[in-house]
């Protein structure tokens, strides 16, 4: 307002002061010059009023469109971080993924070892053809064939193919390992009811495979996932009484210890 008024007064006094210098006007004259000034003055002042209303209008707009980019920014770190967080995350949940794989196949390859082991050193019986104790190369390149599926994830294609498998060999030593891999493979998707539907299979046709304590700590997980651990607990204790000397009955009373302290 101060700044104004001094542009104001300034105005004014630039205008009057050549006339009143050389009083070339008389009452009237200089009555007529001063409501002139007055009107002057006025228009000078609504145009400094619009003046500093846009400067004003200016400042404001200015200081939304920087609050505005303010947060605009703000989300886009707020984005980027959240974008490194799920990054990260999906990072983890496929290296836990690939390890559940290669520790489903090393005890795989365990077990199949141990049962050519076993299969090498006890003596065919009359009953059982020589061809029953070892798989042929057909059925090796077939059972490898859906274990692959299983190996990248395709859980469906697994089951199917392990199923196909046991159709076209079921006397095949390797029926008790796709009958596991098919359980595995329902786990996979989460499917806990066919799992354990499919390992009570493995266990009803194939009780004295090397598969049967698997298939029981199999089924044991499966019960725990679903939030029955009252059964979980059941069959671990099946387990380490039929397979007492098995691998998988030491991992049942380390999951018995657990599970009885919840």
């Amino acid at each position: 307002m101060r700044l104004r008024l001094v542009v104001a007064v300034f105005t004014a006094g630039m205008i009057a002061a050549p006339a009143f210098a050389q009083g070339l006007f008389d009452d009237a004259e200089a009555r007529r010059r001063v409501e002139v000034l007055r009107q002057q003055i006025e228009a000078n002042q609504r145009a400094l009023d619009e003046r500093f209303s846009r400067i004003e209008s200016a400042a404001t707009d200015r200081g939304a469109i920087l609050e505005l980019s303010g947060q605009i920014n703000a989300m886009r770190d707020e984005l980027a971080r959240m974008r490194g967080q799920v990054e990260v995350l999906a990072h983890q949940a496929e290296l836990a993924e690939k390890r559940q794989k290669d520790l489903y196949l090393d005890i795989d390859t365990r077990l199949r070892r141990l049962e050519q082991a076993q299969e090498a050193g006890a003596s065919a019986t009359p009953a059982q053809p020589a061809a029953q104790t070892e798989p042929t190369e057909a059925e090796n390149k077939a059972y490898t064939a859906a274990l692959d599926q299983f190996k990248l994830g395709n859980y469906s294609l697994a089951v199917s193919a392990m199923q196909g498998f046991l159709v076209t060999y079921p006397s095949s030593p390797l029926a008790p390992n796709a009958q596991y891999w098919i359980g595995m493979a329902h786990s996979g998707q989460r499917d806990y009811k066919s799992a354990i539907a499919a390992q009570r299979k493995l266990l009803s046709d194939w009780p004295d495979s090397p598969k049967a304590p698997d298939a029981l700590l199999s089924i044991a997980s499966a019960q725990e996932t679903m939030g029955d651990r009252t059964a979980a607990r059941k069959t671990l204790e099946e387990l380490i009484a039929k397979y007492p000397a098995s691998s998988s009955a030491a991992s049942a009373k380390q999951r018995l210890a657990v599970l009885q302290k919840r």
